[in-house]
């Protein structure tokens, strides 16, 4: 797949890959909006562009500021996703979308939900929340790695470089079967097998992802996406999600806790969210049931916005 890039209005690049949609549907104007985890880059599950390509639905998948081939935007809020969208979509005529977002995606998400008048839908997947979310004690249920980046990002942004110079040394060097190894403290059972199944079909994407995300050693893309869940988000989850959004969260997720889930499900507006949590799923191996419905419900909604039900 071939990325592409996007000056934006601030000069700074955005890096992206358009696949999906065959030829008959490569000028429709309504897309699937995927951001990728912490740590990613704009490649796309081949599974999940197999699957949109079948169904007709374009799929858009950009890469964070700082990851891969985009610009560093230093000092981003989550909500500054927005603008960056408004001016790829703009660019690619694209007129509608489901914005979808997997673990650290989740926040762009549904920022999107919130303020990219284009979107109509969004999906989060075992999604990130406000490191100060009220009531919540953040590092429960976590896995040490997970507990220890936390720790980093408490300090500032010096021990978040630190700790993330540490281990994409590793994440570089890795392959599908020792990144599986090197997250054992993140990873049930359910999602080590996931990561192995097809003969590493789903982790080998994962080392795919990762590395072109820090290709050149670059972490700055990691660093700031630590960064921003620090901070306000620019956007108010309780009042300013406008779209019906849809809360996917496995029972078994030691990346992101099922405590977290079920505190974002209860913040964003009750006559719009609609939570699934699967049990015995965890951080991985929940994203084949989820892309399955959420194919699904783009497929509808594409059909609603061409008028055909």
């Amino acid at each position: 797949m071939t990325h592409q890039t996007l000056t934006l209005p601030d000069g700074r690049t955005l890096e992206y890959v358009v696949s999906g949609a065959n030829d008959k549907h490569a000028n429709d104007d309504f897309a699937l909006l995927y951001f990728h985890g912490t740590v990613g880059s704009s490649l796309p599950y081949v599974q999940t562009s197999d699957a949109c390509r079948q169904a007709g639905i374009k799929l858009i998948t950009p890469s964070r500021p700082g990851y891969g081939g985009s610009t560093r935007h230093k000092g981003r809020r989550v909500v500054d996703v927005v603008a960056d969208m408004e001016a790829l979509l703009a660019e690619l005529k694209v007129r509608s979308c489901v914005a979808v977002g997997h673990s650290g995606g989740g926040p762009h998400a549904m920022a999107c939900a919130a303020k990219l008048q284009a979107c109509v839908a969004a999906v989060v997947i075992a999604g990130a929340v406000p490191v100060d979310a009220e009531g919540l004690d953040y590092a429960a249920g976590q896995g040490e790695t997970n507990v220890e980046e936390w720790l980093a990002m408490q300090q500032g942004e010096p021990a978040v470089r630190a700790y993330c110079t540490q281990e994409a040394t590793s994440m570089l060097a890795a392959d599908a079967r020792t990144l599986t190894d090197a997250l054992a403290s993140l990873l049930p059972a359910i999602d080590k097998d996931a990561l192995r199944a097809n003969n590493c079909s789903m982790g080998q994407h994962l080392v795919d992802q990762i590395q072109d995300g820090l290709r050149d050693g670059q972490i700055d893309g990691w660093v700031d996406d630590d960064l921003e869940l620090m901070q306000e988000w620019g956007f108010d989850l309780t009042t300013e999600v406008k779209v019906p959004t849809h809360v996917y969260q496995g029972s078994e997720d030691r990346m992101v806790p099922l405590a977290h889930g079920e505190w974002l499900a209860g913040h964003l507006p009750a006559g719009l969210v609609n939570k699934r949590v699967v049990h015995g799923q965890g951080h991985i191996s929940i994203l084949g049931l989820a892309m399955d419905e959420v194919l699904a419900l783009a497929g509808a909604l594409k059909r609603s916005e061409e008028g055909l039900v």
